[in-house]
């Protein structure tokens, strides 16, 4: 096998399954198990894996409610904003964008008077000019990874 590719199919053989062992990996890129393990340490010292996670059915553990929040922040307050999101334990995904907002953040609940708490204590920041929110009806996709380019045909 050439190596031209290799990280790419290295990373798509773990989107496939993360929880592939060294071995079983080597046999299926046809490399040795030094070679898997050298690019795969290499790959995490970029930062181009970031780490390695369960993918976590959160409707299945009592959190079916999904909302999508859009904030128009106060002034030079973004950076203030972004941070409380981004510790808020059940955003799962905060986004600085352009457009009418400022800032949209995906976040996970147990029911909607849970939802409704949450967004009541983050609309009482005085950095946070306007809001809105949209309840999702329907994941029809989510978290989902693409598998990267490798230049061959499949």
């Amino acid at each position: 096998m050439t190596y031209e590719h290799l990280d790419s199919d290295l990373i798509n053989e773990l989107l496939d399954n993360g929880r592939s062992s060294l071995r079983s990996l080597a046999e299926e890129l046809d490399v040795s198990v030094t070679t898997v393990s050298n690019h795969l340490s290499d790959l995490e010292d970029e930062g181009v894996i970031e780490g390695y996670t369960p993918k976590v059915n959160y409707d299945a553990v009592g959190y079916d409610v999904t909302a999508v929040m859009q904030f128009k922040a106060e002034g030079n307050a973004l950076p203030e904003i972004t941070e409380t999101l981004r510790e808020h334990r059940q955003m799962i995904s905060v986004y600085e964008v352009t457009g009418d907002y400022d800032v949209i953040a995906i976040g996970k609940f147990q029911d909607t008077d849970d939802m409704n708490d949450q967004i009541k204590t983050l609309i009482t920041d005085p950095d946070i000019n306007q809001s809105n929110t949209s309840i999702v009806l329907n994941a029809v996709s989510e978290n989902e990874q693409f598998e990267l380019e490798t230049g061959e045909e499949n």
